[in-house]
């Protein structure tokens, strides 16, 4: 079972949809997109993509419009959309650490590992973010890297 589309846990999973779910609306700057239409081309979940939607709506970079007109938009130009914001709008619970600090609750030295494996993360963490800060979604548009 694929816990992403019936959790409300996000996943690395989230941010991939999420950056293509904005490269997608870019096309359609100044219409709307309907949930189920994104999914369909990201090849996502109709569900699961309404959820990620909805974090990037509460971050402001996707404004959203109930009804008949309604749908999804980018609320910012592709080029003032950093990676980092989509991630930060995402909030992966453990983003690309996953169960690193469920192996410390026990053992002779869980304490030390516990304390390392911290710092090692923040610091990773802290990378991370300073290169997906210098990548908007404008480059995914423009420099696409697969082959046509």
């Amino acid at each position: 079972m694929i816990t992403e589309k019936y959790t409300g846990t996000a996943t690395p999973k989230w941010f991939g949809y999420a950056l293509q779910s904005l490269v997608f609306m870019s096309g359609y700057r100044n219409e709307r997109c309907a949930s189920n239409e994104i999914a369909g081309n990201v090849c996502g979940e109709p569900t699961l993509m309404r959820r990620i939607l909805s974090r990037l709506v509460k971050a402001g970079i996707v404004e959203a419009r109930e009804g008949r007109d309604g749908g999804y938009a980018l609320s910012r130009a592709p080029e003032d959309i950093t990676f980092a914001d989509v991630y930060r709008a995402i909030q992966m619970v453990e983003p690309l650490y996953a169960g690193l600090l469920g192996t410390t609750k026990n053992g002779p030295f869980a304490e030390e590992a516990r304390k390392m494996f911290t710092k090692v993360i923040s610091e990773s963490e802290d990378q991370l973010m300073r290169v997906l800060e210098r990548h908007t979604i404008a480059e995914l548009i423009e420099n696409p890297t697969i082959e046509k």
